[in-house]
């Protein structure tokens, strides 16, 4: 029996019965426990709580053996390795889009100025701000279902959210509009998972290795080998998008390369710095690092340096499905 852990929200559990749905496939008998961690206990800002909170309960239930598999929101994860654990499987990636659910059908341009638009995340803050239409950006936590709420009841004009977790519990519905990344650059891993198990667990690694989308992996790897390089968390005011496209050379052959985009930005709103970069898709984490490098010329340190306390207490409860939590992370 392998015993798959995650978050007890409807977007968390519902990512986690994808995988244990292949897992099963794979001929494997599977059960999904839910894990409460330190950020399903707390109302408090992100930033306060600490980088990790979502995820650090999961991996102690993993390094105790209470479960064998953590699910977990790729994005959500520190960039530094432990070396406990080993990221076994990151299934075929979501729409790594940020989607906006405004009212009266509205898309961005579309909101007058003084509009309420929620999000705590500092890498939209950021990005709204910048846009200079005027908004009021208001702090945002729940799950998905709270902030559209939100929305539908008249307490804000618009949210801000991932289109990954919305297509996955099936509210595409309300997106008024998908931000494009040329404009509004999304989260490093957004729309990712990352399927997690002890690095000694050689056999159930290698069921998970089938779950794996090269493509995905490629992606995650230069995006947070961006993140890394900037010594930014998962709160800071940084967004990547990494994709495998086709290119021609020069007797006409097609070949892959890995293309990826990132910016820093200040909160105010008042700098944004972009750079890019395109190679081969076996030098990932090489293409991350280099536009990390060209991001801190143009000055990015400044803009990234979002203080974040120390996570709060990691300890893990278990419990079977149907627990319930206050919160998605900050970039849900």
């Amino acid at each position: 029996m392998v015993r798959i852990g995650t978050r007890g929200s409807l977007l968390a559990t519902t990512q986690a019965e994808t995988v244990r749905a292949a897992i099963t496939a794979a001929g494997v008998r599977t059960e999904l426990v839910v894990v409460t961690t330190a950020g399903d206990k707390s109302a408090a800002p992100v930033q306060e709580i600490g980088v990790g909170v979502f995820t650090a309960a999961l991996r102690e239930a993993l390094a105790d053996k209470t479960i064998d598999v953590a699910v977990h929101s790729y994005k959500d994860l520190p960039t530094a390795e432990d070396e406990r654990f080993t990221i076994g499987a990151i299934p075929q990636r979501e729409d790594a889009r940020d989607a906006l659910v405004a009212r009266d059908g509205l898309v961005l341009g579309e909101l007058p100025a003084g509009s309420t638009v929620g999000t705590s995340a500092p890498r939209r803050i950021a990005q709204l701000r910048a846009l200079g239409l005027g908004l009021d950006v208001q702090p945002l936590r729940g799950n998905l279902d709270t902030r559209i709420g939100k929305v539908t009841r008249g307490e804000l004009d618009a949210v801000v959210v991932a289109r990954a977790g919305l297509a996955r519990i099936d509210r595409l519905d309300v997106v008024t509009e998908a931000l494009e990344p040329v404009q509004f650059l999304p989260a490093p891993a957004q729309g990712a998972l990352a399927v997690e198990c002890r690095s000694d667990d050689h056999d159930l690694a290698s069921v998970l290795a089938t779950l794996d989308d090269p493509a995905a992996r490629a992606s995650v790897t230069a995006e947070r080998a961006l993140l890394a390089e900037l010594e930014a968390g998962c709160t800071a005011p940084v967004g990547a998008i990494a994709e495998v496209v086709e290119s021609i050379d020069e007797d006409g052959r097609v070949f892959e390369e890995l293309s990826l985009r990132g910016c820093a930005a200040a909160v105010d709103g008042s700098d944004v710095i972009r750079a890019s970069a395109v190679g081969p898709v076996d030098d990932a984490d090489g293409i991350g690092r280099r536009v990390a490098r060209e991001l801190l010329e143009l000055g990015a340190r400044d803009l990234v340096a979002v203080t974040e306390p120390s996570s709060s207490s990691t300890a893990a409860s278990t419990q079977r499905p149907g627990g319930t939590e206050k919160g998605e992370s900050i970039d849900a």
